[in-house]
């Protein structure tokens, strides 16, 4: 009798360090799910400024001037609901002001535009490997949550269902064309 308690107790004990084990692991992918969010705002929110100098500069042109502004102006307004598609807004902006690399070159022979253009390329470049961060946190998290044993014992709690960040996020080709320094 007491041989089967303690084994009982034993398969209690183990069972409980493995859920106490996943439990733990959850709760870290939700906290790189924050830190990866964390950063992928911060670096939307330098592309949105870079872009938003570089319109009110007068290095472009008008009308590019005035569409680059109001789509990162857009961008850095949206609320949560609408945050990706004025991202993906910003994005296409980019590439419709940056398409050529006429327009690019015309930005880095301005007084200061070297330095502009160096900004605005390495902004472009982070968002999509941010995105990418966040976007596999949520994956992992996922894929975790969907497991049984986290849903019977409820071990993800009250966090909410992580969501992943989509957006058009491709670089204009100008931006690719010349390695940065």
């Amino acid at each position: 009798m007491t041989a089967t308690l303690i084994w009982i107790l034993v398969a209690l004990a183990v069972t409980g360090l493995y859920l106490s084990w996943t439990a733990g692991r959850l709760d870290r992918l939700h906290s790189r799910i924050d830190a990866a969010r964390a950063a992928l705002d911060a670096q939307l929110v330098r592309r949105a400024s870079v872009a938003q100098e570089l319109a009110t500069s007068g290095v472009l042109d008008p009308a590019a001037s005035i569409v680059l502004y109001e789509a990162a102006h857009a961008a850095r307004q949206a609320d949560e609901e609408q945050r990706e598609v004025a991202e993906s807004e910003l994005s296409q902006a980019l590439r419709a002001v940056f398409g050529e690399a006429e327009q690019m070159e015309a930005v880095r022979e301005a007084p200061g535009g070297e330095a502009a253009a160096h900004e605005l390329t390495e902004a472009v470049r982070r968002v999509p490997m941010a995105r990418r961060f966040h976007n596999d946190a949520v994956r992992a998290a996922r894929a975790l949550r969907r497991h049984r044993k986290v849903r019977w014992f409820r071990l993800a709690g009250h966090a909410p269902f992580p969501l992943a960040f989509e957006m058009d996020d491709e670089p204009p080709a100008a931006l690719l064309d010349r390695p940065t320094a």
